[in-house]
This record gives C-alpha cells, sequence and structure tokens, in this order.
C-alpha cells in the first residue's frame, strides 16, 4: 500500500481528495490541515505527501522547523503539488519546496492518482497545463526563511511567537520582516503580506 498525507486547510476538500485516492484501493490516505500536518509528517512518513499550494498557511508548514533549509515535508516526504494556471506563484514556491509532481487542479481525477504513483514510484510529474506558467512566473525575491515568517506574520502570530516557532531571535524576525518589506517595495509590513498573497508567495 502506498501512503499518502493529503494536506489542506478546508475539512471537506481533504476528505474528497482522500475518498477519491482511498476508491484506487491501492492507497493508505491519512488527511491534515496545517496545524497537525508536521506531526502528521513526521508519524506517518508518507511515501507522497499531496498538498494544495494555493491554501493559505501553506509555507508556514513547508518552512516552519527551523532548519537552514526552511523545509519541513520535502524531503524527505516527496511533495505532490496541486495547482492552478493563475497563480504562478504557487509554483514558484512549490518548485523551491521540492516538489517531486505538479497537478492541474482543473485537471481530471485520474491524474491526481497517475501523480501520485508516479511521485510514489520515485518519478516526476508535471501537468502539460502547468508547464506555461511555469515559464511565464516571476522569481519569488524573498528567502525561504523571509518567506516563512512573513507567512507566519500572515496568520496573525506576533513577534514573540514566530520567534518561538522558528526557534530564532525576536531581533532576527524583525530583520527578516524589514528585509521582505523592502524586498517586496512594500509601504510596511501589512503591504508586504498583501504584495506576497497577491503574488501566491504566501
Amino acid at each position: 500500500m502506498t501512503k499518502v498525507l493529503v494536506l489542506h486547510s478546508v475539512s471537506l476538500v481533504r476528505s474528497a481528495l482522500a475518498a477519491l485516492l482511498r476508491s484506487e484501493g491501492s492507497f493508505e490516505v491519512t488527511t491534515s490541515g496545517w496545524r497537525t500536518a508536521v506531526r502528521q509528517a513526521e508519524s506517518l512518513r508518507p511515501d507522497v505527501t499531496v498538498v494544495d499550494f494555493d491554501c493559505p498557511g501553506t509555507t508556514a508548514v513547508l518552512a516552519d522547523n527551523g532548519r537552514p533549509d526552511g523545509q519541513v515535508l520535502a524531503p524527505p516526504s516527496p511533495v505532490l503539488v496541486l495547482a492552478s494556471t493563475g497563480a504562478p506563484g504557487s509554483l514558484h514556491r512549490a518548485f523551491r519546496a521540492e516538489a517531486r509532481g505538479y497537478v492541474d487542479k482543473d485537471g481530471s481525477p485520474g491524474r491526481l492518482v497517475r501523480a501520485v504513483r508516479k511521485v510514489a514510484a520515485g518519478e516526476r510529474f508535471i501537468d502539460a497545463s502547468l508547464a506555461s506558467a511555469f515559464m511565464e512566473a516571476d522569481p519569488v525575491p524573498l528567502s525561504p526563511r523571509e518567506l516563512s515568517v512573513l507567512a507566519r506574520a500572515a496568520e496573525g502570530d506576533s513577534i514573540a511567537e514566530i520567534a518561538r516557532t522558528l526557534h530564532l531571535a525576536s531581533g532576527t524576525v524583525r530583520n527578516y520582516m524589514a528585509a521582505a518589506t523592502r524586498k517586496t517595495g512594500a509601504r510596511n509590513l501589512i503591504d508586504a503580506i498583501r504584495i506576497s498573497r497577491r503574488a501566491g508567495w504566501v
């Protein structure tokens, strides 16, 4: 059985994706929201983690464990991204998180099943419809750590909470916030969050 972890911010969507994969008969599927995602990934050790990168909070989950590279779920768990052509910024974030597969959310359910099987087998998968979006996407100007700090701030976390979660000093968090504000050309942190959300970076 292929172990699959499905991450999504909406419970109904998680359940629907899990039901689809279980109907194939060869997947052992576990679902999770963002709050328990890291714990589920550590305990389950899934063969594939399916993530919708258009969901708010994705960046924070993939970049909040304090490792130098800012990643949580990939590697060692291969990530399969659900994305759309209208959000090229999300594709860039997924690429930086070393995702192994990219499935167009407007595609058929069979594409998702095929993609899970390929990624579980160690192969790459990318829907042709997403290839042009990759080419059109502007590079993300923020580092993984700046993205993780900005994502936590976007979720409403205080500087102290961000520092504790990311194992950073409060002054370092402020420096990352200032850098993110400068690099996005924003007037302030709130504006930086708005710009980054519109671009699909957080």
